[in-house]
Protein backbone atom coordinates (compact mmCIF):
# COMPACT_ATOMS: atom_id res chain seq x y z
CA UNK A 1 0.00 0.00 0.00
CA UNK A 2 0.88 3.52 -0.96
CA UNK A 3 2.43 5.95 1.88
CA UNK A 4 -0.01 8.40 1.07
CA UNK A 5 -2.91 5.79 2.18
CA UNK A 6 -1.77 5.58 5.52
CA UNK A 7 -2.02 9.58 5.92
CA UNK A 8 -4.83 11.85 7.68
CA UNK A 9 -3.69 15.24 6.25
CA UNK A 10 -4.51 17.43 9.50
CA UNK A 11 -5.14 20.41 9.85
CA UNK A 12 -6.71 21.54 13.70
CA UNK A 13 -4.92 24.79 14.32
CA UNK A 14 -7.52 27.12 15.19
CA UNK A 15 -6.93 30.36 12.82
CA UNK A 16 -7.44 27.95 9.94
CA UNK A 17 -9.66 29.64 7.57
CA UNK A 18 -12.34 28.66 4.92
CA UNK A 19 -9.96 28.94 2.10
CA UNK A 20 -7.14 26.84 4.14
CA UNK A 21 -9.74 24.27 4.14
CA UNK A 22 -9.92 24.30 0.64
CA UNK A 23 -6.21 23.94 -0.12
CA UNK A 24 -5.94 21.25 2.35
CA UNK A 25 -8.95 19.23 0.68
CA UNK A 26 -7.06 19.76 -2.77
CA UNK A 27 -4.20 18.63 -1.50
CA UNK A 28 -5.66 15.67 0.35
CA UNK A 29 -7.29 14.60 -3.83
CA UNK A 30 -4.05 15.65 -5.40
CA UNK A 31 -1.92 13.41 -3.30
CA UNK A 32 -4.42 10.37 -2.43
CA UNK A 33 -4.01 11.20 1.40
CA UNK A 34 -6.52 8.57 2.94
CA UNK A 35 -8.40 11.52 4.69
CA UNK A 36 -8.03 14.89 6.10
CA UNK A 37 -8.59 16.17 9.91
CA UNK A 38 -10.35 18.93 10.95
CA UNK A 39 -12.54 20.33 13.48
CA UNK A 40 -15.51 19.63 13.68
CA UNK A 41 -17.01 22.74 12.32
CA UNK A 42 -15.42 22.12 9.27
CA UNK A 43 -16.84 18.90 8.67
CA UNK A 44 -19.72 20.26 5.99
CA UNK A 45 -17.28 21.90 3.86
CA UNK A 46 -14.88 19.48 3.72
CA UNK A 47 -17.05 16.78 2.91
CA UNK A 48 -18.80 19.05 0.52
CA UNK A 49 -15.10 19.72 -1.00
CA UNK A 50 -14.31 15.89 -1.38
CA UNK A 51 -17.51 15.10 -2.21
CA UNK A 52 -16.24 13.47 -6.10
CA UNK A 53 -13.04 12.13 -4.30
CA UNK A 54 -12.02 8.94 -2.55
CA UNK A 55 -10.43 11.09 0.70
CA UNK A 56 -12.76 10.62 4.17
CA UNK A 57 -13.18 13.32 6.11
CA UNK A 58 -11.78 12.60 9.97
CA UNK A 59 -12.97 15.19 12.66
CA UNK A 60 -11.49 15.73 16.50
CA UNK A 61 -13.72 15.75 19.25
CA UNK A 62 -12.89 17.42 22.51
CA UNK A 63 -9.87 18.61 21.34
CA UNK A 64 -7.69 19.28 22.25
CA UNK A 65 -7.73 19.09 26.07
CA UNK A 66 -10.36 16.21 26.51
CA UNK A 67 -11.73 17.68 29.76
CA UNK A 68 -14.99 19.09 28.70
CA UNK A 69 -18.51 16.83 29.46
CA UNK A 70 -18.54 13.15 28.10
CA UNK A 71 -21.93 14.87 27.06
CA UNK A 72 -20.30 17.43 24.95
CA UNK A 73 -18.05 14.74 23.23
CA UNK A 74 -20.24 13.06 22.75
CA UNK A 75 -22.81 15.63 21.05
CA UNK A 76 -20.26 16.91 18.88
CA UNK A 77 -19.23 14.05 17.90
CA UNK A 78 -22.71 12.62 16.31
CA UNK A 79 -23.15 16.78 15.01
CA UNK A 80 -19.92 16.02 13.33
CA UNK A 81 -21.31 12.26 11.57
CA UNK A 82 -24.19 13.99 10.51
CA UNK A 83 -22.51 16.45 8.90
CA UNK A 84 -20.13 14.20 6.95
CA UNK A 85 -17.51 12.90 8.70
CA UNK A 86 -16.16 9.47 8.31
CA UNK A 87 -13.99 9.06 11.41
CA UNK A 88 -13.88 10.48 14.45
CA UNK A 89 -10.99 11.12 17.17
CA UNK A 90 -11.74 11.81 20.42
CA UNK A 91 -9.32 12.99 23.28
CA UNK A 92 -9.41 10.77 26.43
CA UNK A 93 -10.57 12.24 29.67
CA UNK A 94 -6.15 12.57 30.83
CA UNK A 95 -7.71 13.95 34.45
CA UNK A 96 -9.83 11.07 35.20
CA UNK A 97 -7.40 8.99 33.88
CA UNK A 98 -4.78 10.20 36.39
CA UNK A 99 -7.51 9.94 39.39
CA UNK A 100 -7.63 6.60 38.26
CA UNK A 101 -11.43 6.55 37.79
CA UNK A 102 -11.53 4.61 35.16
CA UNK A 103 -15.53 3.89 35.11
CA UNK A 104 -15.56 7.67 34.02
CA UNK A 105 -12.89 6.85 31.49
CA UNK A 106 -14.72 3.92 30.03
CA UNK A 107 -18.19 5.60 30.04
CA UNK A 108 -16.44 8.75 28.01
CA UNK A 109 -15.02 6.73 25.47
CA UNK A 110 -17.94 4.29 25.40
CA UNK A 111 -20.95 7.30 24.73
CA UNK A 112 -18.84 8.79 22.31
CA UNK A 113 -18.71 5.38 20.41
CA UNK A 114 -22.61 4.62 21.01
CA UNK A 115 -23.31 8.04 19.11
CA UNK A 116 -21.75 7.19 16.58
CA UNK A 117 -22.48 3.53 16.00
CA UNK A 118 -20.04 1.78 13.39
CA UNK A 119 -17.96 4.93 12.48
CA UNK A 120 -14.46 4.04 13.66
CA UNK A 121 -13.39 6.30 16.62
CA UNK A 122 -9.96 7.11 17.20
CA UNK A 123 -8.78 7.70 21.27
CA UNK A 124 -6.35 10.31 21.78
CA UNK A 125 -4.28 9.83 24.62
CA UNK A 126 -1.47 12.16 24.87
CA UNK A 127 0.94 10.46 25.93
CA UNK A 128 3.42 13.04 26.84
CA UNK A 129 1.11 14.02 29.59
CA UNK A 130 1.15 9.54 31.16
CA UNK A 131 3.23 7.16 32.35
CA UNK A 132 3.97 3.59 31.03
CA UNK A 133 1.27 2.24 33.24
CA UNK A 134 -1.24 4.84 32.54
CA UNK A 135 -0.46 4.40 28.96
CA UNK A 136 -1.23 0.58 29.19
CA UNK A 137 -4.45 1.49 31.53
CA UNK A 138 -5.48 3.70 28.94
CA UNK A 139 -5.29 1.10 26.00
CA UNK A 140 -7.22 -1.44 28.13
CA UNK A 141 -10.37 0.81 28.47
CA UNK A 142 -9.90 1.60 24.98
CA UNK A 143 -10.21 -2.11 23.96
CA UNK A 144 -13.14 -2.89 26.27
CA UNK A 145 -14.96 0.43 25.39
CA UNK A 146 -15.06 -0.84 22.12
CA UNK A 147 -12.91 2.09 20.29
CA UNK A 148 -11.68 1.17 16.57
CA UNK A 149 -8.07 2.90 16.83
CA UNK A 150 -5.51 3.73 19.83
CA UNK A 151 -3.94 7.50 18.85
CA UNK A 152 -1.05 8.92 20.37
CA UNK A 153 -1.07 12.53 20.55
CA UNK A 154 -2.81 15.70 19.84
CA UNK A 155 0.44 17.82 18.56
CA UNK A 156 -1.14 20.40 20.60
CA UNK A 157 0.62 19.24 23.78
CA UNK A 158 4.27 19.20 25.13
CA UNK A 159 5.56 16.15 22.47
CA UNK A 160 3.91 13.95 20.47
CA UNK A 161 4.41 10.28 19.09
CA UNK A 162 7.32 8.20 20.23
CA UNK A 163 8.44 4.69 18.86
CA UNK A 164 8.16 3.18 22.65
CA UNK A 165 4.86 4.27 23.12
CA UNK A 166 3.74 3.16 19.52
CA UNK A 167 5.34 -0.39 20.49
CA UNK A 168 4.17 -0.33 24.37
CA UNK A 169 0.55 -0.10 22.48
CA UNK A 170 1.38 -2.38 20.07
CA UNK A 171 2.37 -5.16 22.21
CA UNK A 172 -0.84 -3.95 24.51
CA UNK A 173 -3.67 -4.26 22.15
CA UNK A 174 -1.93 -6.69 19.87
CA UNK A 175 -4.87 -6.68 16.58
CA UNK A 176 -7.81 -5.90 18.79
CA UNK A 177 -7.45 -2.45 17.68
CA UNK A 178 -5.19 -0.28 15.11
CA UNK A 179 -3.10 2.75 16.18
CA UNK A 180 -2.82 6.15 14.66
CA UNK A 181 0.32 7.49 15.77
CA UNK A 182 0.74 11.67 15.64
CA UNK A 183 2.41 14.49 16.72
CA UNK A 184 6.37 15.28 15.21
CA UNK A 185 6.01 12.82 12.17
CA UNK A 186 7.53 15.60 9.47
CA UNK A 187 10.05 13.43 6.96
CA UNK A 188 9.34 9.73 4.85
CA UNK A 189 11.69 7.80 6.83
CA UNK A 190 10.14 8.62 10.14
CA UNK A 191 6.73 8.31 9.29
CA UNK A 192 7.95 4.15 7.90
CA UNK A 193 9.39 3.59 11.07
CA UNK A 194 5.96 4.41 13.23
CA UNK A 195 4.43 2.17 10.35
CA UNK A 196 7.36 -0.38 11.19
CA UNK A 197 6.37 -0.42 14.40
CA UNK A 198 3.37 -0.96 14.48
CA UNK A 199 1.22 2.29 13.14
CA UNK A 200 -1.72 2.17 10.70
CA UNK A 201 -2.23 5.77 10.42
CA UNK A 202 0.15 8.76 10.37
CA UNK A 203 -1.68 12.04 11.66
CA UNK A 204 0.56 14.87 10.47
CA UNK A 205 0.38 18.03 8.50
CA UNK A 206 3.54 17.21 6.89
CA UNK A 207 1.96 14.85 4.72
CA UNK A 208 3.26 16.07 1.55
CA UNK A 209 6.51 16.46 2.50
CA UNK A 210 6.46 12.52 3.65
CA UNK A 211 5.41 11.68 0.17
CA UNK A 212 7.27 14.10 -2.20
CA UNK A 213 10.19 13.67 -0.36
CA UNK A 214 10.28 9.68 -1.42
CA UNK A 215 9.80 10.44 -5.00
CA UNK A 216 12.59 12.83 -5.25
CA UNK A 217 14.81 10.00 -3.34
CA UNK A 218 13.48 7.59 -6.30
CA UNK A 219 14.37 10.13 -8.73
CA UNK A 220 17.56 10.88 -7.68
CA UNK A 221 18.77 7.34 -7.47
CA UNK A 222 17.17 6.23 -11.26
CA UNK A 223 20.35 6.72 -13.27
Amino acid sequence: MSISQYIDHTLLKSAATKTDIKVLCDEAKQYRFYSVCVNSYYVALAKHLLIRSNVKVCSVVGFPLGAMSTEAKAFEAKKAVEDGADEIDMVINIGMLKSKNYVAVYKDIFDVKLAIGHIPLKVILEISELSKNEIIKACQICLDAKADFIKTSTGFSKSGATLTAVKMIKKTIKNKAKIKASGGIKDHETALKYIDAGADRIGTSSGINIVTEKKSTVENTDY
